[in-house]
């Protein structure tokens, strides 16, 4: 999957080239994504990175537009150097996958690359809350259902999905249940693929019968 940053910076960030060093970097949308590859042949297969400029606001909407329009396959992640709540919803009710601080460790990066390259969506952790607390008040599984999916884990994976169903970010797991963050995320990575589930927010709408246990 390539990864292309739109930002109006003459180089790359340095934790964009750690997390991903085959990325490129264009000032605009281009129009071909490979050498000798048409947009549809292309699009499936790409990230867009969009690095928030001085515009903000109408250049993100612009520019997700724009690609929305021409490449209907891609994922797009907002990159802004001063994060904000309110923009972080925008971004995502105007197809954006992901958002997140455009200085983030490369470690995260990658994660957020992984999240959004399978389906699912990244945003900050106060975010995620929200969207959690606002998501399962309207959804609600019956009993059995969340059971026969419990059953399905491990008693530590199991642990590890209830705790992140919560809104509760890999550290503060690792506090909870006593381990590291690695081991954290090792039994999520094993969770999201025993259930079905994309991103957190989709564990925490499957699993929303034990939320509040």
């Amino acid at each position: 999957m390539q990864d292309i940053f739109i930002t109006k910076l003459p180089a790359a960030i340095d934790s964009w080239t750690k997390a991903l060093p085959k990325s490129r970097l264009a000032a605009i949308v281009p129009e071909v994504l490979e050498h000798g590859s048409t947009k549809s042949k292309a699009s499936e297969a790409c990230i867009f990175w969009l690095h928030m400029n001085e515009d903000r606001q109408q250049w993100m909407e612009n520019t997700i537009a724009a690609i929305m329009k021409n490449y209907q396959g891609a994922k797009i992640v907002v990159l802004a150097n001063a994060p904000n709540h309110a923009e972080s919803i925008h971004a995502l009710k105007l197809g954006a996958m992901g958002y997140c601080h455009a200085h983030i460790a490369p470690a995260v990066l990658k994660d957020v690359r992984s999240v959004v390259s399978h389906g699912g969506l990244w945003v900050g952790q106060d975010i995620l809350q929200a969207l959690i607390e606002t998501s399962t008040k309207l959804v609600t599984n019956r009993p059995e259902h969340v059971e026969t999916l419990l059953g399905k884990l491990t008693k530590r994976e199991k642990e590890v999905a209830l705790e992140a169903a919560k809104g509760s970010s890999n550290k503060e797991i690792a506090r909870v249940l006593s381990i590291t963050e690695r081991t954290v995320k090792a039994h999520l990575a094993s969770t999201f693929e025993r259930l079905g589930a994309k991103d957190r927010l989709q564990l925490a709408l499957m699993l929303n019968g034990n939320y509040k246990h």
